[in-house]
Formats: C-alpha cells, structure tokens, sequence
C-alpha cells in the first residue's frame, strides 16, 4: 500500500519544496536571474528531447559553473530563506535588534552627557507605565537617536521631565515621575531629576537612566537603588542583564543586577 502512494508522497513533498523556492525568489531582487536559470534548464530538456548531443554537452560543462555561480549571487536570499525556516536564527535576528537599540541608545545617553544635556529616560520592564503616559504627551514613535536627543534639546518644549521607552517605542515625552520618599539612598545632592528617577524605581520595576546637568554624570536607577557615575560598558550590561531575551541571559550566564550595581 505504502509503495503504491509513494511516488505521489514525493511528489507532493517536492512540490510544496519549489513552490516555496519559486514564491521566495520571486518577490525578491533576482528574479530576473530565476527566470534566465528556468529558461536555461528549458533549454537543456530540448537538447534531450530532440536529440542535440553537442548542445547539451555545452549546456552540461556550463552548468557546473552556473551552480557555484547561482549559490554565489543568490546568497543573501538564501541565508534569508534558512534563517525562516529555523527558529534559532529568528532569535538571533530578535537578539541583534536589541543590540542595534542597545547600542544608538548607549551613544546618545553619553553624547547628550559629554554636551551637558539633563535627560531622564524611562525604559519601562513588566510594570505598565501607561498611567504616567497618559498625562504626558503622547509619541508612540519608534526609537531613533536623533528623536531623543531632539527631545532633550533646550530648544524644545519636550525637555523638562522624563520619556517613557517600551520596547523600543518612545511612547510619551515630558513626563512627570513621583519624588523619592525618604530613605538611605536620598542625599541633599540629588537634584530634582535624580529625585524622580529614584521615585520611580521605588514604585515599579522600570530602569531609569538619570544624566546631569552639572557634572555630565550618568545614573541609573532600579529597585530603588541609586548608581551613579555608570561607565558605558557597566551601562550596557547593566541593561542588558534586565532586558535581554530569558534564552539569552542563559548563554551569557544569571547575575543579579543589585549584585553588580553594589560592586
């Protein structure tokens, strides 16, 4: 019984295989060279066909070469295809987006600082923010560098208060956050920007990223607890740590971040 339907089984599975070859290059760029590649192989079937040993003995030397050639010119399409049809590589797509974001954030944080420029910058974790948002002005934009440091600029309207980050979507700018109550992590140093940073981290889970005025100094708060002076390769992987994907935390290994911040 098996060996009777096999033949339509391959069939089947070869023809699900072409289709989704043919439909993946034909929407992209080389389409034009698929369809040299089918009239190519149309024609060696005619030398078969009728019998033309001289043609198609040139058409098979020269197809040894148009192989190496094809894997050659359709290979960003095809790392492409292979990439969607293994998951592992959806999350390294996933992963190397957070790395793009990660790093346009970490060079505008210090550029702004080496300029002097206060910002306040909300990246919102598992605590909807969405309260504060709504009494603020909306964005709902997509991160770009030069979004938040026109934000910040002290031309613009926007600079006083926070903005809040949700992965990756700027969703509202001047945003006023809540004062720390009183406690050890308060000092009489602390502006009111560094003040609202801390009120914030002691309420939800959001990491906040407080830069100075004064001194060009950046901190972070989280968990109610202050860290300032944050070097950029500290800043990145205190991020990192909170916001990277669970599988990658366990290929870079589990800290904890007040572990790292009482370093």
């Amino acid at each position: 019984m098996f060996h009777s339907i096999a033949p339509f089984i391959e069939i089947l599975i070869l023809a699900i295989m072409l289709n989704y070859v043919l439909s993946f290059f034909w929407n992209s760029r080389s389409r034009d060279l698929l369809i040299g590649l089918m009239a190519f192989l149309l024609i060696l079937a005619f030398s078969s066909w009728f019998k033309l040993p001289v043609l198609r003995q040139i058409l098979i030397a020269v197809s040894n070469i148009l192989l190496l050639s094809i894997v050659i010119i359709f290979q960003p399409e095809l790392r492409v295809a292979l990439s969607k049809l293994n998951l592992k590589g959806r999350r390294f797509k996933e992963f190397t987006e957070f790395d793009r974001f990660l790093d346009h954030l970490t060079n505008s944080v210090y550029r702004m600082a080496e300029r002097r420029i206060g910002a306040l910058i909300v990246l919102e974790h598992k605590d909807i923010l969405q309260e504060y948002a709504n009494k603020a002005v909306l964005l709902n934009s997509n991160f770009t560098p030069e979004l938040l440091e026109s934000i910040f600029a002290t031309t613009t309207p926007l600079h006083d208060g926070a903005i809040i980050i949700r992965q990756q979507i700027i969703v509202a700018a001047a945003v006023i956050l809540p004062l720390a109550e009183e406690g050890s992590q308060l000092t009489r140093s602390m502006g009111t920007r560094h003040r609202a940073a801390l009120g914030l981290s002691q309420q939800t889970d959001a990491l906040i990223i407080a830069i100075s005025e004064e001194s060009g100094k950046i901190s972070i708060a989280r968990e109610g607890v202050m860290t300032r002076g944050v070097k950029i390769d500290r800043f990145k992987a205190i991020i990192r740590s909170i916001f990277t994907p669970p599988q990658d935390k366990e290929m870079k290994g589990k800290f904890k971040l007040k572990e790292w911040i009482k370093q």
